[in-house]
């Protein structure tokens, strides 16, 4: 019986240890003997490392090694070739790891970083992303496996047939993942069993890695996460920290830890890959769409193929017979993209919501009212009904609370002295993921309960909904609850990814806590431990698969200095239909900071590349400039209560990207609509506004 903990607001469990800095992480336990790690990076964009002298930095004092191709440990060379550190000459891009300092203090280590001497033989190199690049190609598919192209209908003819187009081309730059605590590890080895204390999204994934790469059985390998200081994507898979910590503990034969700088975390780690998107519409008078084609550019590595799934968004968002979705990509000597707060979705959302606001003005249609035309209760892709779609009632629910109706759609009608202000909207949706989680609930004699999942909190709240799910699933006070996550030695449970967290980990907990009620029903003696398991694998995999969705309409306002083009957010405001919502405070700061990083998307963000040099010269937070809390003088979020019965037992449908997805969008939209000026090539700088339209 539920106690009503799901649905009620608590703040975080670990809350207190974080804001007093005692929850440790990954580089905060205390470990007997440890030494210090520093990576350095290749200083050529391509080409093979013909010289290491090691001697000075060997020289300094505290330092105890020196590891590179020549010395280093051998890994088995699994399918991941970009984690194969440290064991061949090749540099294949700027920043590449190529070797690893390991000394008595941090600081020796930075120093002895700084005197290794690397010879290259430099060769010619690639670095920039151009629509007509002689290396495009057609990759066999897109992040994590979609098709890669899609067709319906005929969209040539529909397009040529339609009385109102709009042929427009978007790009965006590369995106930097900045969480708060940098890739960072602490490894050590004992009697061939590997232990590291890691910051990732989820331990599993890299256990099994860490156990490939160094041909070790599975269980010989342990990852602890027990708090993540964000990951936004960049932690979602084993990266370069962990496997080059390992590498020095083996070598040295001491503990490790070593964290990365944050300069080092442009590039090596993953970003956003810049996108060259071009977006074509056709419409009757009446603005309903007949034709949709989304061709998406975007850029990998050498070493591995990534392929962000951009134009994917377009394949379910609006309806129309004559669809078309494509993308192209070509290697480059630069780092792998990655994932990065809803890869895909995020870029795609930009230029097809953009699109579809030119595409209102041409046909003299509100944008909202646009929008609500096109909504589709079949998805268009896949021919089937939603589970659920409330695209329609966020729109709607924001429209009423933003103030939208009455909104003269005349670019810069409203004016505040020198301040040109508009306002912009932007439909979002994200799908709602499963996947197979296990969990185990153990009754103890005090009458208190421990449950237990491998779960990764990253900063998002998870292991306080997790703990309100438990409570009402066994029926007590949440008081009486322990969570235990964060460990691959805990039953197996995906990462905290894809905004599935929540959906897969509750979908196991509930199960394994119903199970173990099940067994306290049948008698078992109360003064003994009791626990009960739940591997949810053939459940998940066993339900229909008609396509799950959440849904959200962002609103923005915005001012313009017409005479400097200075572009400021008065307003922001996002409405939602995720599901179920388990705990409303964390809820609402998922979908606030996934606004404000929508909003520093459109307006700050970009990462420039030096192409002579292949690495991007703003490589820390002093030039590359994100969203602060004065870039958002009011945010608002809010959501539906929406029940999906086709879901997971907890009816959730994840929240953790839904909020970036359309911001970008609906903030270009507001600065058009106060300027007149169409900025399709973000960020939107000031620059690109000043004397264009008017603007001085």
């Amino acid at each position: 019986m539920s106690t009503g903990a799901v649905g009620r607001a608590h703040p975080r469990l670990e809350g207190r240890e974080k804001v007093t800095g005692t929850a440790r992480y990954a580089v905060e336990y205390p470990v007997d003997g440890v030494t210090y790690g520093w990576a350095v990076p290749a200083a050529v964009v391509r080409g093979r490392i013909t010289r290491v002298d090691t001697d000075e930095a060997l020289a300094s004092p505290g330092v105890l090694a020196v590891l590179h191709h020549g010395n280093a440990p051998r890994l088995a060379q699994g399918p991941e070739r970009e984690l194969w550190l440290l064991q061949e000459p090749a540099a294949h891009y700027r920043g590449q790891f190529v070797a690893v300092v390991v000394a008595t203090s941090l600081e020796a280590a930075r120093e002895g970083a700084r005197l290794v001497r690397i010879d290259y033989d430099a060769g010619p190199h690639s670095t920039v992303l151009a629509a007509d690049h002689p290396g495009l190609y057609k990759p066999e598919h897109v992040n994590p496996s979609y098709p890669t192209d899609t067709a319906e209908g005929d969209f040539d003819a529909g397009y040529a047939a339609a009385p109102v187009r709009v042929d427009v081309t978007y790009r965006t730059p590369a995106y930097h993942n900045n969480p708060m605590e940098p890739h960072a590890t602490t490894a050590q080895w004992h009697d061939g069993r590997l232990v590291v204390h890691d910051s990732n999204q989820g331990p599993v994934a890299v256990q099994a890695t860490l156990a490939e790469l160094f041909e070790l059985p599975q269980e010989s390998v342990r990852v602890i996460t027990e708090h993540v200081g964000g990951g936004f994507g960049s932690k979602g898979y084993t990266k370069a920290a962990v496997v080059l910590a390992a590498l020095a503990a083996r070598h040295v034969d001491r503990p490790v830890k070593l964290a990365l700088t944050r300069q080092q975390l442009f590039g090596p780690i993953g970003y956003r890959t810049p996108t060259i998107q071009r977006v074509r519409l056709a419409a009757d008078a009446h603005g309903r769409l007949t034709a949709i084609c989304h061709d998406a550019i975007s850029q990998t590595s050498t070493i591995r193929e990534f392929a962000e799934q951009t134009a994917v968004y377009t394949r379910s968002m609006y309806a129309a017979p004559h669809r078309r979705t494509t993308h192209r990509l070509v290697r480059l000597d630069v780092p792998t993209p990655f994932w990065m707060r809803a890869p895909g979705e995020c870029p795609g959302a930009y230029a097809l919501e953009s699109a579809m606001d030119e595409l209102a003005i041409a046909v003299g249609v509100d944008p909202v009212e646009l929008r609500i035309r096109n909504d589709a209760q079949v998805d268009p892709d896949q021919g089937e009904p939603f589970t659920s779609r409330n695209l329609v009632a966020c729109l709607r629910e924001g429209a009423q609370r933003f103030g939208w109706t009455g909104r003269d759609p005349t670019p810069r009608a409203r004016r505040d002295g020198r301040w040109l202000i508009g306002t912009g909207v932007a439909g979002s949706s994200y799908p709602a993921r499963a996947r197979p989680s296990s969990a185990a609930a153990t009754a103890r004699p005090d009458g208190t309960f421990l449950v237990r999942i491998d779960a990764t909190d990253i900063g998002t709240g998870a292991r306080t909904a997790l703990w309100q799910v438990a409570a009402d699933a066994l029926g007590v006070p949440p008081e009486r609850v322990e969570i235990r996550i964060g460990d691959s030695d805990l039953p197996v449970a995906p990462l905290a990814g894809g905004s599935m967290g929540t959906a897969s980990w509750s979908w196991a907990v509930i199960r394994a806590c119903e199970a173990l009620r099940g067994k306290l029903r049948e008698g078992a003696s109360p003064d003994t431990e009791v626990s009960a398991e739940a591997d949810t694998t053939d459940e998940v995999g066993g339900q229909p698969t008609r396509p799950r969705y959440a849904y959200g309409a962002q609103f923005v306002e915005v001012r313009v200095d017409a005479d400097t083009g200075e572009v400021r957010v008065n307003r922001l405001l996002g409405v939602f239909a995720a599901g179920r919502v388990v705990n409303p405070t964390t809820a609402r700061s998922q979908l606030i900071g996934g606004m404000t990083m929508g909003l520093s998307m459109a307006l700050h963000e970009e990462g420039l590349l030096d192409e002579r040099y292949g690495d991007w010269v703003n490589h820390d937070l002093a030039t590359y400039h994100i969203t602060g809390c004065a870039d958002v003088e009011a945010v608002e979020a809010y959501w539906l209560d929406e029940r999906d019965d086709e879901l997971n037992p907890a009816g959730v449908k994840g929240i953790g990207e839904i909020g970036i997805v359309g911001t970008a969008a609906a903030v270009a939209s507001a600065v058009h609509h106060a300027t007149g000026v169409r900025i399709r090539d973000l960020p939107i700088r000031l620059d690109k506004l000043i004397g264009v339209s008017g603007l001085a």
